[in-house]
Formats: structure tokens, sequence, C-alpha cells
């Protein structure tokens, strides 16, 4: 791929990161300090299994795309983020498959240690103060700004975050919701 198209590519998912940021907010606080009735609610309990599923199979796409197509070679965190972020790919398949919405039992586990790692990976990215300390055996840096955009906010441990996020805040929602 050319410069152009890999600045686009992050520009693209930059921008849905960032939207997919703002709904999951928006979903935590509405299913939290909401109205008991909620329409925007009501729209992610019904499409909750296909919401999950786009979510952790675009994740799970545009993460290979970066590492093999791209040839961003991977850190320490990002692969054990790819632990627990590929398998949702399946359960949350399978499950809209089955219509099964009990699939939340399965995946909250996977999805909260992700997402520590994400949040400890961001910290260290963000907040870091060495820029040549490897996270593993595979030299690759965990403090190398490979994609960079909208002002640094965006960066490949950022978009892996907002995966996560963004799943728990799903699951949530679909186990919380109108339960008394």
């Amino acid at each position: 791929m050319n410069l152009n198209t890999i600045h686009y590519l992050n520009i693209f998912l930059g921008a849905g990161a960032i939207i997919l940021q703002i709904l999951a907010l928006v979903a935590l606080l509405a299913l939290f300090f909401g109205p008991k009735k909620s329409a925007f609610l009501d729209f992610i309990e019904k499409h909750f299994l296909i919401i999950a599923f786009l979510v952790s199979l675009f994740a799970t796409l545009f993460s290979l795309v970066y590492s093999e197509i791209i040839g961003f070679t991977p850190c320490q965190l990002c692969w054990w983020q790819r632990v627990f972020m590929f398998p949702q790919v399946f359960i949350f398949g399978i499950a809209l498959w089955n219509k099964d919405k009990k699939v939340i039992k399965y995946s909250i586990p996977l999805l909260c240690v992700g997402f520590v790692i994400a949040v400890y990976q961001n910290f260290i990215y963000y907040f870091g103060t060495t820029s040549n300390v490897s996270c593993g055996s595979s030299g690759v840096s965990c403090f190398e700004h490979l994609v960079s955009e909208f002002g640094g906010y965006i960066s490949i441990p950022m978009l892996a975050l907002t995966s996560f996020f963004a799943l728990l805040a799903l699951t949530l929602v679909a186990h919380f919701y109108r339960k008394e």
C-alpha cells in the first residue's frame, strides 16, 4: 500500500473510532443515567448481536490489514489484545447464527481482560517516557507512533481500546437494559 492509501485508511478508521466512542459513551450514559425507556437503547438491545459481530469483525480484519498487508509488526501487548479480540468474531458469529443473547456470559470475561490490556497499552503509549523501550522479544516498541491521526489522538492502541470499549458497552446494554 502506498502512503496516501494508508493515510486515508487511518482517517477513515479514526473517524469511525471517534463515532464509535461517542455512541458507546452515549449508550452507557443512557443506560445508567437516562430514562427507563429509550429508542436508542431499544435499537441496541434489538440489534446487539449483529452490531457486536460487526465491531469484532472489523477490529479483527483491520488489525490483520495493519500487520499482514501494511506490514506494521504488532508489539507484545497488541498480540495479547488479539488473543482476546479474535475469538469474539466467532463467539458473536455463532450467537448471531443461533440468535443466542446468552453469549454475554462467554464474551464479557474476554472483553474485560482485553480492555484492561488496551487501557494499559494506551497509558504507556500516551504517557510513557521512553521511546525505545520494546514490549517484548519482537523488538517492536509500544511507543512507536505508526498511526497518528486527529492531532495524535487516534493511534493503533486507541483503535483497539475503542473496539473493546464499544463491545463492552454493547454487552452491558444487552445485559442490563429493561431488567428489573
